[in-house]
């Protein structure tokens, strides 16, 4: 489900995905009279959007390094997701259903361990009337390179590049002739 094929996402989405970022799960809740909500999962991170009248929404996208931990407590009635990221970013979502909200999980699972060295697992606990699932990100979150067809190419700047540059700072009066000597040193030895 690239940004191509799949015309059912709202513009707002499709404007802020990244250059091979695929969308591999998405839910759309429409409550009563409100503009949907949309959580999605892409290969790269987590992204939720309310969208609002008149063309205004709210989007929020927590990449997967920042991810720490999805907590979704199922009740009978209703379910709540949160997501929890470094910086204090917490995302609530009671507007799924319970079998929405082990689907999304279970995708985002599925995401981090297609990137993650170390398998994701999610912990679950029962009660009587609810049931509580943890996934938590690994401690050693060291990602494994995106497949080489997905992968952006790098472009590494030619170190002659560099140098003129480099001596441009310098002629302008930006860099000290000690750091314009320090760095010039360091860029011919990659010549």
């Amino acid at each position: 489900m690239g940004k191509e094929r799949n015309p059912k996402l709202p513009k707002s989405v499709l404007r802020h995905l990244e250059p091979g970022e695929e969308v591999l799960f998405s839910i759309k809740k429409k409550i009563s009279v409100e503009k949907p909500k949309w959580l999605l999962v892409t290969n790269r991170r987590i992204i939720y959007l309310d969208e609002k009248v008149f063309g205004r929404y709210d989007l929020k996208a927590l990449p997967y390094q920042k991810l720490e931990q999805i907590t979704v407590k199922l009740g009978i009635v209703s379910s709540e997701f949160i997501i929890e990221g470094e910086e204090n970013i917490t995302l609530k979502l009671g507007w799924m259903n319970k079998e929405e909200a082990e689907r999304a999980i279970n995708a985002i699972k599925d995401a981090l361990n297609a990137i993650a060295v170390e398998p994701v697992s999610i912990e679950i606990s029962k009660g009587l009337t609810s049931e509580t699932w943890t996934l938590k990100k690994p401690k050693e979150f060291i990602t494994r390179t995106v497949p080489a067809h997905q992968a952006q190419p790098v472009v590494k700047e030619d170190p002659i590049e560099k140098l003129k540059k480099l001596k441009e700072l310098y002629e302008m009066g930006v860099i000290s002739q000690e750091e314009y000597e320090e760095k010039r040193k360091k860029l011919l030895e990659e010549i």
